[in-house]
C-alpha cells in the first residue's frame, strides 16, 4: 500500500497524506454483482424527518460482495481490485474456472492475476478460505463466520485481522 503525499499548496493540503489509487481498476463495476440501494436520509416510513442534519452525499451502487465462500474446490482467479464506496477495505472481482464471476474481500498484498481457492485442505496462502478446523494454529485470518454457512462478519473492514489460537471443544478461539 503506497501512500501520496501532496505538496503544500495550502494549509490543508500541507500535510496531506492519502492512499494511492492508481493500482486499482478505474471503470465501472460489474453490473451484474451491483444493486441499487435506498437511501433514508434520516427520513421515517413517511417521508418525515426523524433524525436532523441526516441525507445527502453522493448516490453510491451497492456492490454484491461474496462473504461465504462456498465455491470449494473451484480455483478462481483475480481479475482486477476495486474501490468500493460502502466499506474502507477495496474488492476484487473473481473469475472462476467455471466461467462465474464473484467480488470478494481483497486481503493485503493480493494483486491481479493471483489464484484463489476456497475448500476444507487448502494451502495457507493470501485470497484462499478454508474452515477454521482445517487450518493451521497461529494463522492471520479476516472475514470470519461467527457460525459455519452464516457469512464471515469478524475483521472485514480495511486493516483489521485476527490471528486463529486454537480449538476449545470443537469451537475455534
Amino acid at each position: 500500500m503506497a501512500l501520496k503525499n501532496y505538496k503544500p499548496t495550502s494549509p490543508g493540503r500541507r500535510t496531506l497524506v492519502l492512499v494511492d489509487r492508481e493500482h486499482l481498476f478505474k471503470g465501472r463495476p460489474l453490473k451484474a454483482l451491483t444493486e441499487s440501494q435506498k437511501e433514508y436520509g434520516g427520513r421515517n416510513h413517511s417521508g418525515h424527518v426523524t433524525t436532523r442534519w441526516r441525507g445527502g452525499g453522493h448516490k453510491k451502487l451497492y456492490r454484491v460482495i461474496d462473504f461465504k465462500r462456498r465455491k470449494f474446490d473451484v480455483e478462481g482467479t483475480v481479475e482486477r481490485l476495486e474501490y468500493d464506496p460502502n466499506r474502507s477495505a477495496y474488492i476484487a472481482l473473481v473469475k472462476y474456472t467455471d466461467g462465474e464471476q464473484a467480488y470478494i474481500l481483497a486481503p493485503q498484498r493480493l494483486a491481479v492475476g493471483d489464484k484463489v481457492i476456497s475448500g476444507l485442505k487448502v494451502d495457507v496462502k493470501n485470497g484462499n478460505a478454508m474452515p477454521l478446523m482445517s487450518m493451521p494454529v497461529g494463522t492471520i485470518v479476516h472475514n470470519i463466520e461467527f457460525k459455519p454457512g452464516a457469512g464471515g462478519k469478524i475483521a472485514r473492514s480495511a486493516g483489521t485481522y485476527a490471528q486463529f489460537v486454537g480449538r476449545d471443544q470443537g469451537y475455534g478461539i
